[in-house]
């Protein structure tokens, strides 16, 4: 006969056959017909080309050919089902959604997951980073944090972390370029900058410096880098390429294991930072997740 591949919807079939060992005792689990069942097992010899089944009077028992047919199938057929069930655990599993920005998931948010991760084990978190909050973000996410002032978020939002800057770069940098102990020092150093499609809604270097009334000789800024996200920002500061602006609440953590130390007066602006702003309807799940971040940020209580 021609050499075609076996049907494999009839695993299942041939799997509860062998283990009831009785056509209708499968019939009557599957929800077939006794008739249909035979007709199955029986196509199923014919496309192998062997007897699978000893027919008994009362019932049914496997041939050598049967036996290693079940050694295949039942493991394919258990594996299958064990995934199901997976799927199914994995779909019924509480997902939140949290949307923020890349320098906020990266620096802050990644380094606490495993805490939240402790005390909910049972509910997934679905990071989603962007730069871009488009008006209708609070339809895109269970909660979001966002980078923002006051008049933006106050009504809507809480404060999770105000803006606070300092100067920070590694310790081999600021013994090799400074000291910096006045901001006018720090104004002849190289310095890194997160660049901004428009004018910059955080302190960057020329608002921090105009914030001491120092004016930065242009000449001075002839080695200095940029990037685009603020977690290369970092990263530059710490392959000692410069000074970055750090803000605390993304940096605290470099700064506790001295990876990166303080090189100038900090900066703050109470008004603004990052908002903690959950959805227009809440769930236990966004409530949890929302209660966990500002626990967190210190804000309880």
């Amino acid at each position: 006969m021609a050499d075609y591949p076996p049907e494999l919807g009839w695993m299942r079939i041939f799997v509860e056959v062998a283990r009831l060992g009785s056509f209708s005792a499968a019939a009557a689990l599957l929800g077939l017909t006794q008739p249909a069942v035979s007709y199955q097992i029986r196509r199923l010899e014919e496309q192998f080309g062997v007897s699978l089944l000893h027919r008994q009077h009362r019932g049914v028992t496997l041939t050598a050919e049967g036996e290693r047919l079940l050694e295949v199938t039942a493991k394919a057929v258990g594996d299958i089902d064990a995934l199901a069930r997976s799927f199914r655990a994995e779909a019924q599993r509480p997902v939140v959604r949290l949307r923020t920005d890349y320098a906020f998931s990266a620096l802050w948010l990644i380094p606490r997951m495993h805490g939240f991760r402790l005390l909910h084990p049972d509910t997934d978190i679905q990071i989603v980073a962007t730069q871009r909050f488009a008006a209708g973000f609070r339809d895109q996410a269970d909660v979001a944090v966002v980078f923002g002032t006051r008049a933006e978020f106050g009504a809507i939002g809480t404060l999770l972390l105000p803006e606070k800057v300092v100067p920070v770069c590694t310790r081999g940098f600021l013994d090799r370029n400074g000291p910096f102990d006045d901001p006018a020092q720090l104004a002849k150093a190289v310095l890194i900058h997160l660049d901004t499609p428009m004018p910059s809604p955080w302190f960057d270097w020329r608002s921090y410096l105009t914030e001491f009334s120092v004016i930065r000789d242009i000449n001075a800024g002839r080695g200095d880098i940029s990037f685009n996200t603020y977690s290369l920002v970092v990263q530059a500061a710490l392959s000692e390429q410069g000074v970055a602006i750090g803000w605390m609440g993304l940096v605290d953590t470099l700064l506790f294991a001295h990876m990166l130390v303080e090189a100038g007066p900090s900066l703050e602006a109470p008004d603004r930072g990052y908002w903690l702003v959950p959805p227009r309807s809440a769930s236990a799940h966004s409530e949890e997740l929302s209660a966990w971040l500002m626990n967190e940020a210190g804000k309880v209580g």
